[in-house]
């Protein structure tokens, strides 16, 4: 072999290794639940994925239309995994001393499901636009029954347009509920509280970690 074709080969082997050893981006917009599970998802991929979390709550869809792009910034995102709900779906008043102003009695919710719907809709346009990234929903996890803003029948309501509109830009959709329900009833912090244990976060995580690890090999 002359040197010619040898350095060619070796060119093309450095190459090669470094494509098959780059590790997938992976950033997660999400609220205080994403934020919570996102250090043991991190672990999780050490190695084997960058995982990202946006700077802050993503809070609700309201704040995602006017941050999106901040938040997807020029990075090359191999996938994209965001959710919102709990924030959208929060009934508010301004009289209230709950924190946060909750009042689910006198209050005003944030977004109603046609108008959550109408924004998820602009957001996920709005992605596909700016990012190739493989785009990932994650459904919205478990209120309880005494949460001071927010009925816990409102989610399967939000999550069932939220996964229409999924359903119509043909985006991947990681449906937690169910899970998060069984999760918080034995890790939560409490049946006025959508927030987890350490514990709970950590079982959380597992959710996540699994579906992200089919679709990192279906990418690679």
């Amino acid at each position: 072999m002359n040197k010619t074709i040898l350095g060619a080969t070796l060119l093309f082997l450095v190459f090669l290794t470094a494509f098959s050893s780059r590790q997938p981006n992976i950033l997660i917009i999400g609220d205080s639940i994403s934020i919570g599970y996102t250090p043991f998802v991190k672990d999780h991929f050490q190695g084997k994925a960058m995982i990202a979390h946006n700077p802050g709550n993503a809070q609700h869809t309201g704040t995602g239309l006017k941050k999106i792009d901040e938040w997807l910034g020029d990075e090359e995102w191999d996938i994209v995994q965001f959710n919102w709900g709990l924030w959208d779906l929060v009934y508010r008043n301004p009289d209230s001393k709950a924190y946060g102003n909750r009042d689910k009695v006198n209050g005003i919710v944030t977004y109603t499901v046609d108008e959550y719907a109408k924004n998820l809709d602009s957001l996920v346009t709005y992605m596909k636009s700016k990012t190739d990234a493989k785009l990932i929903f994650v459904t919205t996890s478990y209120v309880p029954s005494e949460e001071a803003g927010r009925f816990t029948s409102d989610v399967k309501k939000f999550n069932k347009a939220a996964k229409a509109i999924m359903k119509k830009h043909d985006v991947e959709i990681n449906d937690i509920y169910r899970k998060s329900v069984k999760i918080h009833r034995e890790y939560g912090l409490g049946s006025d509280d959508v927030h987890y244990s350490k514990e709970g976060y950590e079982k959380l995580s597992l959710v996540i970690n699994s579906f992200l690890e089919k679709e990192i090999n279906e990418i690679q």
